[in-house]
């Protein structure tokens, strides 16, 4: 008598069944056995199943072991090969490639790569990739779950169904992955996880997931790989070989939901942005755009600052296509594109990475350094490699694929600081009594390096509070490696000067002149960002005292001292036509006061300044070199006058910036200068075009050759009230 030991044992057909077997490709599939080829399957709904050749030819018919769908057979196969299922119940017949016959698509150099934290590359292999498997069109699904007893894929292809997919875990790097034939782009799924302990845990979306569905809904989406052809050639050739540094930044920072609506209050699509918001920032002679975070997010409110998918744009404006058509509108304008990057924190919202696999995965497994109590949210373990992993290739994802050029990276005085907004007994200091998180300090350092050994061109920027030293240093001397650092202290001090009224300046004089102590300590980006307009802190025309003509002037001048000052610029939307309302996150900009001449005055002054600041090396090329600047007035407290030089490569080319912070006018002011000769007034935030009083110098002023102030030259000028006037010398140059 003929053996059945082929025959699937019954406990093992009940964990199928279950959804908890170890190793169901073991089990599923085809095997060899002494018996010959068994084909095995679960075909929940099929009343007959039948495996077949590709051409059709029957292999067997298989037996229906289990009423849920188990079915097995032996088969006249005498080696291994392709084959199908066809299935067929009362109500009808389908056919199916099994996933179960193909083998794994990734390779042992994928599980290397991650448990060393060097798979630059993570996100061509996890994720679900649309690929060629064996021959066969399908989608490879993968996930990092290490400690999960089972993983399954499930989305509206198999009916959301835990049991029908059942993954293969590759034990050297707890990475889970199963090819299924047949599901295309545009389908949507999420990962079935059996915890470390058993339990069922919530569906969690994809943490690759390349598209998402649009909130509330929370699943990811397979998202198509059609290949993009860009045409950002010359703005790529010319990133490549630009030294930041040395080039002029003034970035418009956005966010896209409350930029402006589209008719019925919607959002607006990608294309959309590109035809509307691009052209917009180019006339206004910005030459970069800032975006608050884009990565998929489920809560409005969070602005993007709580990411629950770092690799899909959010689905607000479109699909991944679609944000690749908006960057290179952008590119093709001759904009730069700088996103807000959120790698300090995540939210723990069930579908997201928080307890990934049932413990501690993503989040640090201390609770002292894993839990932010400022926002509630979880903090990433920086020091296991496979998280820096994850990190890292999500920063190299979005300027390998959508041609980003640059990063800001958000909150990175709260990853420094394992005290950061804790009370005493609430954080662990190091083995030495330090403060300072070194599994963050590493992870920055490599992510700037790589960033900037990758892709030369590419800017990253920190918003970092505190004064920590080397920030931008070269990571070669013990820096963080960041090419810039938002400047904090400055936009304080500056803001609360502006806020206060004029009589009371001259009490604040400092405010406006500590910063140059250390304005060369660090690579600056000078930033008015949505932080400012937000939670009652009111608009930057709002911060100014005094009646209207007061507010506006005051704005013109203080954009005018921030344009000449050293640093790149920053200024959050809205902010360059005086809005009134601080920021609405729900709503769109007050475009309708464009209408009035003080707010388009203010919008023309600052188009006005972004292309002087472009235009004049002395104004951007030494932005981060002491050389570059020299006070002209510094202690004139009284008169709330401030004067300084900014001086390029070529310092027989400098500028002039004077500022005046009182509604006094200042006759016959007399300033030092390097040079005599006929000094061309060459923009005034006081022009009657702007909305100003059309004070000015005629056009010019003459500086005699008279020292003064230790300068050879000196010059007597006319000096509007709360006003901000650039000076070069005429040398019958434009």
């Amino acid at each position: 008598m003929r053996t059945q030991s082929w025959r699937a044992k019954p406990d093992e057909i009940a964990a199928i069944l279950a959804a908890r077997h170890g190793d169901p490709f073991a089990l599923l599939g085809l095997h060899e056995t002494p018996e010959g080829f068994v084909i095995r399957a679960f075909a929940p709904g099929a009343q007959r199943l039948t495996a077949e050749m590709p051409d059709g030819r029957e292999i067997a018919a298989l037996d229906r072991v289990h009423d849920a769908g188990f079915f097995e057979a032996l088969t006249t196969l005498d080696k291994r090969g392709p084959y199908l299922l066809a299935a067929e119940n009362e109500t009808g017949a389908w056919r199916f490639a099994d996933p179960y016959a193909f083998p794994p698509f990734l390779g042992p150099l994928d599980d290397y790569l991650l448990v060393a934290g060097e798979h630059q590359k993570l996100y061509e292999r996890l994720g679900a990739q649309l690929v060629v498997h064996e021959g066969v069109e399908g989608t490879n699904f993968a996930v990092w779950a290490p400690n999960a007893q089972r993983v399954s894929v499930v989305g509206d292809f198999n009916q959301w169904d835990g049991r029908r997919a059942q993954m293969r875990k590759r034990v050297d790097s707890g990475v889970w992955e199963i090819f299924i034939p047949g599901v295309g782009a545009g389908a949507v799924y999420k990962y079935e996880i059996l915890g470390r302990h058993g339990e069922l845990l919530p569906l969690k979306a994809d943490p690759l997931g390349f598209e998402s569905e649009l909130r509330p809904s929370t699943a990811s989406v397979v998202a198509a790989n059609a290949p993009y052809e860009w045409g950002d050639d010359i703005h790529m050739r010319a990133r490549a070989n630009n030294d930041p540094r040395r080039a002029p930044m003034s970035i418009y920072e956005v966010h896209l939901p409350s930029w402006r609506k589209a008719e019925g209050w919607r959002f607006l699509t990608y294309d959309e942005l590109a035809d509307a918001l691009v052209p917009y920032v180019a006339d206004m002679g910005f030459t970069h755009i800032e975006l608050l975070p884009v990565n998929e997010h489920p809560l409005d409110a969070s602005w993007g600052y709580q990411p629950i998918g770092l690799f899909a744009p959010t689905r607000r404006h479109g699909d991944p296509q679609g944000f690749r058509r908006f960057v290179d509108r952008a590119h093709q304008a001759g904009l730069s594109v700088i996103l807000d990057w959120v790698p300090a924190h995540f939210p723990t919202d069930e579908h997201g990475l928080a307890q990934f696999d049932g413990g501690p995965l993503y989040e640090h497994a201390d609770p002292r350094r894993g839990f932010h109590p400022d926002w509630n949210t979880a903090i990433y373990d920086y020091g296991r490699r496979e998280v820096a992993n994850f990190l890292i290739a999500n920063a190299l994802y979005w300027l390998d694929r959508f041609h980003i050029d640059g990063l800001r990276v958000d909150a990175v005085a709260s990853m420094l600081y394992l005290d950061y907004s804790r009370k005493a007994g609430e954080w662990a200091p190091n083995p030495d009594g330090s403060n300072d998180n070194r599994d963050a300090v590493r992870f920055l350092q490599r992510f700037n390096e790589l960033v900037y050994g990758l892709y030369p061109g590419v800017v990253t920027a920190a918003e970092e509070s505190t004064a920590w030293g080397g920030v931008t240093l070269p990571t070669s001397s013990g820096g963080l490696g960041f090419g810039f650092k938002w400047n904090m202290g400055w936009m304080n001090d500056t803001l609360r000067y502006m806020s206060s009224d004029p009589v009371y300046r001259k009490w604040r004089h400092n405010e406006l002149t500590f910063g140059l102590l250390y304005a060369f300590a660090e690579n600056f980006v000078l930033p008015l960002s949505h932080d400012e307009v937000v939670h009652g802190k009111g608009s930057i025309l709002s911060k100014m005292p005094g009646d209207d003509w007061r507010r506006f002037a005051g704005a013109r001048a203080y954009y005018g001292f921030m344009w000449g000052h050293p640093g790149k610029k920053l200024l959050f939307m809205g902010q360059e036509f005086g809005q009134t309302r601080e920021w609405d996150y729900a709503g769109e900009l007050d475009w309708g006061l464009l209408q009035y001449a003080p707010h388009w005055g203010v919008q023309d002054y600052v188009r006005d300044l972004n292309r002087l600041y472009r235009s004049r090396a002395a104004l951007h090329a030494r932005d981060c070199e002491s050389e570059g600047f020299e006070w002209v007035v510094v202690g004139d407290a009284e008169s709330s006058v401030f004067a300084f030089l900014r001086y390029g490569d070529d310092r027989a080319r400098p500028v002039l910036v004077v500022s005046n912070f009182t509604p006094v006018p200042r006759h016959a002011y007399r300033l030092g200068l390097p040079r005599a000769g006929r000094w061309r007034e060459i923009l005034n935030s006081d022009a009657a075009a702007y909305g100003g009083s059309g004070m000015g110098n005629l056009g010019a002023i003459t500086a005699r050759a008279e020292g003064f102030a230790g300068f050879p030259a000196c010059a007597d000028l006319e000096i509007p009230p709360l006003s901000t006037m650039f000076f070069e010398p005429d040398d019958g140059l434009e």
